[in-house]
């Protein structure tokens, strides 16, 4: 008996080894996890804030190759970069990879989110929220989005000498959020909802921390006050469309709340509503600005390439009785514009990078992603590559005067693969409504340097200030 049990003991760690070793040969990729649960987060974000977060990544590579291992917001991380790491995240079986929001960004707009959710559940999702975004649906707003804009330029452009161009953005795209998306027009509740954004989104790439003071904490509290308001919105719409018979597509939330199924249950629940709701508030309001400002400040650089935006935009102004408002035929004109946005989107990216999960063990580039750990991709690695993209220093928007030039998962500031961004027409609508009236209506000199940080979405200094001068001065 004692001769068996000895054998047996020295068989189990045997056993063990040979069942390790079916799970995968691989190893996991070289790199250091960090300190427990603070890892590597710090130095990230502080490299994001000085804007030096492409070199972080640099020396990464240099030191551990193109596939390393570090820790993130408290979660075990793998970076890969390349377009071939693009084309792994954006197109792997939603069984393998899932996204995988941090542990900040996921607690404080919810899990239900489009970004949290995966397989049927992120499929249900985001064919209920690409109904109301795609094109079809967008042609009704072109006008009510015109007006906006124009109510913007009379209240914060018109008669001033010098502004600030990203706080003026985050207002416009904030307003037009609001107004197209939620049906909220200006007064006390959307001022609210403004003074609880802002410490929202700060709080969202933050370290998780829940202590008192910390951005985390704000970002928390914040976020209770917006998902109530929400909810008290989803209560409201709900009466109007069933008892006032209002319009099930009047903005998104009650065309969320139209879809139901056959079988009359709700192809999206309460929760999935308020934070979807919350996402679309996060995604809209800080990409279209960042853009839109960076816009600006390219135009004011490259004269060159204002005056192509300014003679296409005043072809279609030309066509336009005064007062009538802008039309989806003069959007689809505005396609050198558009380039000029695709090639801002290319150099200043809103998003510099997010994270995606495995879902199971993962094998690539000849290295073991554990299941459940973080994948970080990055956008600035392949947009910056000057093998992809040639003097990727300079400003050049001819370089998507042939979208099939540019190789597929390259460019990526609206994702890729079937899980492109639903936003992304919207985004073009808002842009493309907003540049038309500014360089019609101004012209501008820059004010301060081209630097900018990123916290997390890219900062200008001062926020770009300009000198304004409206063109019939000129």
């Amino acid at each position: 008996m004692n001769i068996f049990l000895a054998t047996f003991l020295f068989l189990i760690p045997i056993f063990l080894l040979l069942t390790r070793g079916k799970r995968s040969s691989k190893r996991v990729p070289p790199g250091s996890l960090g300190i427990p649960f603070v890892g590597q987060s710090l130095a990230f974000l502080q490299a994001m804030r000085a804007n030096t977060a492409e070199k972080w990544l640099e020396e990464r590579i240099r030191k551990y190759g193109p596939i390393s291992k570090l820790s993130l917001f408290g979660k075990p991380t793998v970076f890969i970069y390349g377009q071939a790491a693009n084309k792994f995240v954006f197109t792997s079986d939603s069984s393998t990879i899932g996204y995988q929001q941090n542990h900040s960004f996921r607690m404080i707009l919810g899990d239900r989110n489009l970004f949290d959710l995966s397989g049927e559940d992120h499929k249900r999702v985001r064919g209920v929220l690409v109904s109301f975004l795609k094109p079809e649906s967008l042609k009704q707003y072109v006008g009510k989005m015109d007006g906006e804009v124009k109510q913007h330029l009379e209240m914060h452009w018109q008669g001033k000498q010098q502004v600030q161009v990203l706080p003026l953005m985050k207002t416009l795209t904030f307003n037009i959020i609001c107004s197209l998306l939620f049906g909220v027009e200006r007064g006390a509740r959307r001022d609210k909802f403004v003074a609880c954004f802002q410490e929202m989104i700060e709080g969202m790439w933050s370290v998780p921390i829940n202590l008192p003071f910390t951005r985390y904490r704000r970002g928390l509290r914040a976020s209770a006050t917006v998902q109530n308001m929400v909810k008290d919105l989803i209560c409201e719409k709900r009466v109007e469309v069933e008892q006032k018979g209002a319009s099930p597509h009047q903005d998104l939330i009650t065309c969320l709340l139209g879809m139901c199924k056959e079988d009359n249950e709700e192809a999206v629940t309460e929760n999935e509503i308020v934070h979807n709701v919350m996402l679309v508030m996060v995604a809209g309001h800080d990409t279209s600005s960042v853009l839109m400002t960076f816009m600006i400040r390219f135009l004011a650089n490259e004269p060159t390439v204002y005056a192509a935006v300014l003679q296409e935009q005043e072809e279609i102004a030309k066509t336009k009785p005064s007062g009538e408002f802008l039309t989806w035929e003069d959007i689809a004109k505005m396609k050198y514009t558009w380039r000029v946005a695709m090639e801002t989107l290319r150099m200043v990216p809103p998003a510099f990078g997010n994270f995606r999960k495995a879902l199971k063990d993962i094998e690539y580039g000849g290295y073991l992603i554990p299941k459940g750990w973080q994948i970080l991709w990055t956008s600035p690695m392949t947009h910056m590559d000057n093998s992809i993209f040639p003097e990727p220093s300079k400003f050049d928007p001819s370089r998507f005067e042939n979208q099939s030039s540019v190789p597929p998962y390259s460019f990526i500031a609206f994702g890729g693969g079937p899980r492109i961004c639903p936003g992304y027409e919207f985004a073009r609508l808002e842009t493309l409504v907003t540049i038309h009236y500014l360089v019609t209506q101004f012209t501008w000199k820059l004010c301060a340097d081209n630097s900018f940080s990123r916290d997390p979405t890219p900062i200008p200094t001062q926020g770009l200030p300009i000198k304004l001068v409206p063109r019939k001065l000129c």
